[in-house]
């Protein structure tokens, strides 16, 4: 059995507006396995990337705010609470992050060689001869071909795909325990994703690290998921293994995102939608938070908040499977 290398229980963040204060992530809590990889899906605006913020300890300085009473453990070792000077040591090292857009992660104005060579030398007190030679192993690794010349590149000389590989060298650098993937695909084309997933898979098992790839899209989460979290307005409202939540979607918001994918198999001249929009962190419903949407609420679901219960091994946030729930 594989250890869990993170750990976040009951996490909720805020967020201070001039509306006051509002709920972005709410009672969060899953578990990420070494060689493993967790998919964390829904909507744009549901949570996904605050989570990833907060365990990052990246969060706005003076607006966004982890709450008492959440947990980040990395290896055992709590986060909250940590200063930034502790967290710069982590950061890169233990936990790395790869974000959405690598044409603003990398700095324009520095060669590849100097942002992959100063990493390894600040978290691994390498010399620069060593952090130059590691560095063109990483790029070798992740499939840049004539790494050497590549170094001497600037971002704006890179492809997106390029660009995006560059970004997993020096996420995986320092061979980190845990690597946070935010939408690392979403500005490339099919055949480029498919290659990056490809990547992510491989270095995964070579690595053994552990991967939280968080997405809109479950094609990616059935290629490159182990388990999976389903997100909608800061909850949790589904949780299972990959095989679970694909053959026995229990949520009904899970089911709708299924249903929404296009399938080879079926003709329809529709596609499939959930009808409405995810609500504002300002204007949440009464009850349960997907009330407003959900084609099977009834009326409890209007006036009571569900709790996340088990059922048939899925964790699941709805007032449908009460009865069904296991002790």
């Amino acid at each position: 059995m594989s250890s869990e290398v993170l750990q976040v229980q009951n996490l909720r963040t805020h967020f201070r507006t001039r509306d006051g204060m509002f709920t972005a992530v709410d009672g969060v809590s899953f578990s990420v396995k070494a060689g493993h990889t967790l998919g964390i899906v829904g909507e744009s605006g549901c949570g996904k990337s605050v989570t990833s913020l907060s365990i990052m300890r990246l969060l706005p300085t003076r607006i966004g705010e982890i709450m008492p009473g959440s947990s980040i453990l990395l290896n055992g070792e709590e986060l909250v609470g940590k200063s930034n000077r502790e967290m710069c040591k982590i950061r890169g090292n233990k936990i790395a992050m790869i974000f959405q857009d690598s044409m603003t992660s990398l700095n324009p104005v520095l060669r590849i060689e100097k942002q992959l060579v100063e990493t390894l030398r600040t978290h691994r007190h390498m010399s620069k001869s060593e952090a130059h030679e590691r560095a063109t192993e990483l790029l070798t690794q992740v499939g840049i071909p004539n790494p050497q010349a590549r170094m001497r590149n600037y971002p704006h000389q890179l492809s997106g795909g390029m660009r995006q590989r560059v970004m997993i060298a020096m996420a995986l650098s320092c061979a980190p325990d845990v690597l946070i993937a935010d939408e690392p695909t979403t500005a490339l084309d099919v055949t480029i994703q498919a290659q990056i997933m490809e990547l992510m898979t491989e270095l995964k098992h070579e690595v053994n690290t552990g991967i939280i790839m968080i997405t809109h899209d479950m094609g990616v989460v059935a290629e490159i998921a182990d388990d999976v979290v389903v997100m909608y307005a800061g909850q949790i409202v589904e949780q299972a293994d990959v095989k679970s939540i694909f053959k026995n979607p229990k949520h009904p918001y899970t089911q709708g995102l299924l249903a929404s994918i296009p399938r080879v198999d079926m003709k329809s001249e529709k596609l499939y939608v959930i009808e409405g929009m995810l609500p504002s962190p300002s204007n949440l419903p009464k009850g349960c938070k997907f009330s407003a949407r959900c084609p099977q609420a009834i009326e409890i679901c209007h006036v009571q908040a569900p709790q996340l219960i088990e059922v048939q091994g899925n964790k699941v946030r709805c007032f449908l499977y009460e009865g069904e729930a296991e002790s």
